[in-house]
């Protein structure tokens, strides 16, 4: 399923602020599902993957990030759109721990963050912005760095997820001789290491050709769809993310 975050009206965003508009924006169902009775709310947080409330990131004077609200549910693909400059990327941040938020909440999988944002984070794979890795080191070598700070289960993942982005048979190969398409599914792989029931992509279709696009859609819809993960993405294109 797709779903869209519903971005804040113009007349709440700051001059100077860039804001998503709303007519960018859609909405598309399960096809066949019926309207579920309310949960109550205690239930409701138990199914999202991702919840924020009045989330904010001021830097001085400038409003990056304004009361956005989100609720992510778990097993979807939810693509958060806005133009670049949004704050889409300081938003992502917050939610990972790597920047504080100036008010608001924000949990992920149930744990706030960043109160207990070990726990939330055991579970969680994410990229932002453009992947890095050791350019003299092949994919293989890069994802072992990766694993063993995680333990051996990551380590017994390394395979498995090489051949789940498609990569097993460049595995052995520098990373300095990958395209960029391929360092963006490495990096899918290194997610993959934590077994996570949360992606986090960060407008992950920049720079790709038109196959790789298209590569990258058919894997995010069997993550969610054969997984049962949730794909949690940004980006400034509302059509590449209604084709996922």
């Amino acid at each position: 399923m797709f779903e869209a975050a519903r971005p804040p009206h113009p007349s709440e965003i700051p001059d100077g602020v860039a804001a998503v508009d709303p007519s960018q924006c859609a909405e598309m169902a399960h096809a066949g599902s019926s309207t579920p009775a309310a949960p109550d709310a205690a239930d409701a947080a138990a199914g999202l993957a991702v919840e924020t409330a009045g989330l904010t990131k001021r830097f001085g004077e400038r409003v990056a990030v304004d009361g956005v609200e989100l609720r992510v549910p778990r097993g979807s693909a939810f693509g958060f759109l806005g133009p670049n400059g949004a704050g889409k990327t300081t938003l992502i941040r917050m939610l990972l721990g790597l920047t504080h938020a100036s008010a608001g909440t924000m949990s992920l999988l149930g744990h706030p963050v960043p109160a207990r944002r070990a726990e939330a984070l055991s579970r969680v794979g994410a990229i932002v912005e453009e992947p890095r890795f050791h350019p003299h080191l092949s994919g293989r070598e890069n994802l072992r760095i990766i694993a063993a700070a995680r333990g051996a289960e990551a380590h017994a993942r390394i395979g498995p997820a090489l051949e789940r982005v498609g990569l097993a048979e460049r595995a052995g190969d520098r990373v300095k001789k990958y395209s960029l398409g391929m360092r963006q599914r490495l990096g899918v792989a290194r997610c993959l290491l934590a077994d996570p029931l949360l992606l986090i992509l960060d407008e992950p279709t920049n720079g790709l050709d038109p196959g790789g696009i298209q590569e990258f859609r058919d894997m995010v819809r069997a993550m969610v769809e054969r997984e049962g993960r949730t794909v949690f993405l940004s980006s400034h294109l509302l059509d590449e993310v209604e084709k996922i």
